[in-house]
């Protein structure tokens, strides 16, 4: 059998943090820019499956790996097929950073899933690989919301409500992003838990803000869906006043997101948990470059361009 491989991309919450865990709904885009990648190919006869996860040095042995998450995915997909153990190596690699809301637990499932069942000659539909993937979700985060691995496996921006299927939906026209990464991690625990704290003390106040979040979601998905994506970027500064008066942004948060918004960007904002970790600009294709620049002289650990069709 000749080698196979499979890709699949990163994702990032676009609208509707912390409002979500309140029922209403959130935006969440594929990072296409951002890349794990699994290949599959022959390995010595009477050796079974080896996965090398190479950006981790780590090498298992499926028939000797009960929990790693990376052979629960394996054991997983040749169950679904119902296919013995191949003697062969799968070899994984991954652009996305680890444990940063990026991702990239999903993506790497994705790519180790889609090129198994592709090198056996079985390859699965699109929902049948996101499925798998939420499977394996669970040893990652106990009770996902889904939103992961539905990004990940269709690599369209989708909608989300808890409670409910996340919604795959369609751009009618591409747009830019800048993902500036603050260098500090996000610590979502604490960010989640104080914003419920908050939300106890004062239900009132913190349901209205929540209402204003949700609100805004729906109009960035008919903003994208109807292609006006400049709509996009006073829907961000909004999103972003609302997240402060929740109390999840920080010092170095601001100073990206400031220095986005006076080097031309349309908009920008806070992704994911708070406190640190990343934060998202809207860009045109013409200014994206100074835009990065000025994230980087700001003090950015990294930047990544992506762009959404």
């Amino acid at each position: 059998m000749t080698a196979v491989s499979a890709s699949a991309p990163g994702k990032i919450i676009l609208f509707g943090e912390h409002a979500v865990v309140y029922g209403q709904p959130a935006l969440a885009v594929p990072l296409h820019s951002l890349q794990a990648t699994a290949t599959v190919s022959p390995g010595p006869a009477g050796a079974g499956l080896i996965i090398r996860a190479l950006d981790i040095d780590t090498t298992l042995s499926l028939a000797e790996t009960a929990a790693h998450a990376l052979a629960v995915a394996a054991r997983l997909t040749l169950d679904r097929l119902g296919a013995p153990e191949p003697d062969a190596e799968i070899a994984i690699e991954s652009t996305i950073p680890i444990a940063s809301g990026l991702g990239s637990g999903a993506a790497v499932t994705a790519a180790l899933v889609c090129a198994l069942s592709e090198y056996l000659r079985a390859p699965l539909a699109t929902p049948e690989l996101s499925a798998l993937v939420y499977e394996v979700e669970k040893l990652y985060h106990g009770t996902p919301s889904g939103v992961d691995n539905t990004v990940v496996c269709y690599g369209q921006p989708v909608y989300f409500v808890r409670g409910h299927e996340p919604e795959v939906f369609t751009p009618a026209a591409p747009f830019h992003l800048l993902v500036g990464d603050t260098g500090r991690p996000s610590p979502t625990r604490e960010t989640v838990g104080a914003v419920r704290a908050g939300w106890q003390r004062e239900p009132a106040r913190y349901e209205a803000i929540f209402e204003e979040i949700g609100g805004l979601v729906r109009e960035a998905r008919a903003a994208i869906e109807s292609g006006e994506t400049t709509r996009l970027g006073p829907l961000m500064v909004q999103n972003q006043d609302l997240l402060r008066r929740l109390e999840v942004s920080s010092p170095e948060l601001e100073r990206l997101i400031d220095a986005a918004l006076a080097a031309g960007a349309l908009g920008a904002k806070l992704s994911g948990g708070g406190g640190g970790g990343n934060m998202i600009a809207l860009v045109s294709a013409a200014n994206a470059d100074r835009v990065a620049q000025a994230l980087s002289e700001a003090g950015a650990a990294r930047v990544i361009q992506t762009t959404v069709s």
